[in-house]
């Protein structure tokens, strides 16, 4: 179906003005759409389990992949990986300033860091450098969690004001050595935290951020936090890069980071699938329904939309705002929308099949006329 957000001011989302970097071949931040990021979970010395993980993210969309360095091994396979992952290499560096200067050698896209905590300026300048003459850019990742102890001695305790504090006096030192090619994240498990310090650093500095609610649980609770939390910052038109944390399979980080995205309208991949809760009223199974059509769309990144309602109260309303839409009725049978216009009907026993026929035949069509996921 055609967009008329234009029509709706009511829709428009301002997205703050920031400078744009890159992240490898990644422009983050300015007019660049905000980008869905993920973190492998296997060992990286482990080079083959570890690609293996990044070609999964990369099916589900993932446009930046960090992978943890804490030891030698890893820096050691890090080429590896870049050679064979189709998206930018995040190296997440702590402490250890010698392992950042062998991720930026070892072809690293960006390296998360925080500078004060890499040692002397000496080694800072030597990480800096290393960056520079490699293209790297860098993230200065500030966590609640890790707080210098002189900040924690100044407020008494984690808190917004001390979190972008840090990531300034972090900031201030690439700064000073001409380095620009930056972005920020200042997280916390606690979401007020969290969205109070990304809104006080969206202020102070034009620098990309990378935004997420740190630590945020497991998937049903750390979905709900992190959508309540990154959803109130996109909304205010505040991060340029995102991750869901969540304790679960990486890939559904992405899936979550994508839906909170095409909700807000500002990214649209795959099939967008508008469904009813369901109640007495429903001429078919429309839970068990969705969860069919979910997994076997799952294939889908051609952005589309797709209505599956369960009677005829608000089913044909749905239908005219949606690609393909089926509306429940009585007599174990439906209506089939095409374009948004009752098209046909279709039996509910062989309703599943027939969407999935009209869904990909849709998606074809959208491609062939230039329709690509943003």
């Amino acid at each position: 179906m055609s967009d008329h957000s234009a029509l709706r001011p009511w829709r428009t989302i301002v997205r703050r003005k920031s400078r744009k970097i890159r992240v490898g071949t990644l422009e983050v931040g300015g007019d660049a759409p905000i980008s869905v990021q993920s973190m492998t979970n296997t060992l990286t010395a482990d080079a083959a389990a570890t690609i293996d993980q990044v070609r999964q993210l990369e099916e589900a969309g993932v446009d930046i992949v960090r992978v943890s360095c804490p030891d030698e091994a890893s820096t050691a396979a890090l080429p590896q990986i870049v050679k064979a992952a189709k998206v930018p290499i995040v190296a997440d560096i702590h402490f250890h300033y010698r392992r950042a200067i062998e991720a930026a050698k070892g072809g690293a896209a960006c390296l998360r860091i925080n500078p004060g905590n890499i040692g002397s300026p000496d080694r800072v300048r030597e990480v800096i450098q290393a960056a520079r003459d490699h293209g790297c850019s860098i993230r200065i990742g500030v966590n609640a969690g890790s707080l210098e102890s002189h900040l924690l001695e100044k407020y008494g305790e984690p808190c917004p004001d001390a979190m972008v504090e840090s990531a300034l006096d972090h900031a201030r030192i690439l700064q000073d050595h001409d380095f620009h090619e930056f972005k920020i994240s200042v997280k916390a498990s606690d979401l007020f935290m969290t969205v109070a310090a990304y809104q006080m650093l969206a202020e102070a500095i034009d620098c990309p951020l990378h935004i997420g609610v740190t630590e945020a649980g497991g998937q049903r609770i750390g979905t709900v936090k992190s959508s309540i939390g990154m959803g109130a910052l996109l909304w205010a038109g505040i991060g340029d890069t995102l991750r869901v944390s969540l304790a679960a399979d990486p890939v559904e980080e992405v899936k979550v980071g994508f839906d909170m995205l095409k909700s807000l309208g500002l990214r649209h991949r795959g099939v967008n699938i508008i469904a009813c809760p369901s109640c007495a009223r429903q001429g078919f199974d429309v839970i068990r329904t969705v969860e069919t059509l979910e997994a076997r769309l799952a294939h889908i990144a051609t952005p589309m939309s797709l209505s599956i309602i369960g009677c005829v109260v608000n089913g044909p309303g749905e239908a005219l705002m949606t690609d393909v839409g089926f509306t429940g009725g009585g007599k174990g049978a439906g209506m089939v929308y095409l374009a948004g216009k009752a098209d046909h009907k279709m039996d509910n026993d062989r309703m599943v099949e027939h969407i999935v026929e009209l869904v990909e035949r849709r998606a074809a069509e959208l491609e062939s006329a230039g329709v690509a996921p943003t």
